[in-house]
């Protein structure tokens, strides 16, 4: 029987206990038939606080690192989570994701307990203008792949190459029928930071990240992750892209990206 519900799109879908299906919403922006880390970050996450809901305590994430290993295949993947630190106050938990057998990205967080420090809470980094009051960009003009398409991005126009403000949301889930919190929707946007302020065109240059880092100073709320972005390449094949992280409540913390800088190959 036809109710008139439609279901909603997916990042994910759910194939096992801990076995995700990748859609062509994954589909990244270096090549088709790759995910895009963004939302696979955003799959750790949800992974990992899935583990950590069924621990006692009450922990808040701090940070969450991912080392990307090697070329993530649009297919699917197993996430597993383990306690490398137990603790009362602190706790560091690992992820690891594998596909076809080969681990592919490893992520470890840092949790800590969450007390009342609102009497010194401050931050030098003023908050940014509200999602409202900037433009759509076509990211997809810029870049391909699924997951870019699926996006809505906002960003204020460039005062030069390397530096952007934007805001990301997405009308997606990350994972079929199931609820993500707060955190594995925000960071699921994060890793986008590395194509909203290029610094050179990627038809010509490939700047792809080798890992992501994440500090955490507020726990972040959604719907809209907002990148303060600079993107710095060096002389010998390194590049850097950092984002002060802001929900629209203001600054969240930090994400940092090491970049591999080189020539596109001839085609």
């Amino acid at each position: 029987m036809n109710t008139g519900a439609t279901a909603r799109e997916s990042y994910y879908e759910r194939t096992g206990e801990h076995r995700f299906k990748p859609t062509a919403h994954a589909g990244g922006a270096w090549s088709t038939d790759e995910q895009h880390f963004s939302p696979l970050a955003g799959l750790v996450a949800h992974a990992l606080d899935r583990h950590a809901a069924d621990r006692p305590g009450g922990l808040v994430f701090g940070r969450i690192s991912y080392d990307i290993l090697g070329r993530i295949a649009l297919d699917e993947c197993e996430i597993t989570v383990e306690t490398v630190r137990p603790g009362r106050t602190i706790e560091l938990l690992e992820a690891t994701v594998t596909i076809g057998g080969r681990a592919v990205v490893r992520a470890r967080a840092w949790l800590m307990a969450s007390l009342d420090s609102s009497a010194v809470a401050d931050s030098p980094h003023a908050p940014l203008p509200s999602p409202d009051t900037l433009p759509r960009w076509a990211m997809d003009a810029e870049w391909h792949g699924g997951y870019v398409s699926s996006i809505d991005v906002r960003r204020a126009p460039q005062s030069r190459r390397g530096r952007a403000t934007a805001w990301l949301s997405s009308p997606l889930d990350l994972v079929a029928g199931e609820a993500s919190g707060p955190l594995a929707s925000y960071i699921a946007l994060v890793d986008t930071a590395n194509g909203i302020a290029v610094q050179q065109d990627p038809t010509v240059w490939m700047f792809p990240n080798l890992d992501l880092t994440i500090h955490l100073h507020r726990q972040p709320e959604g719907p809209w992750t907002g990148l303060d972005t600079t993107v710095t390449f060096g002389p010998t094949g390194q590049g850097l892209t950092s984002s002060v992280l802001h929900d629209v409540h203001g600054p969240v913390g930090q994400a940092e990206q090491i970049l591999t800088v080189r020539p596109q190959p001839h085609r």
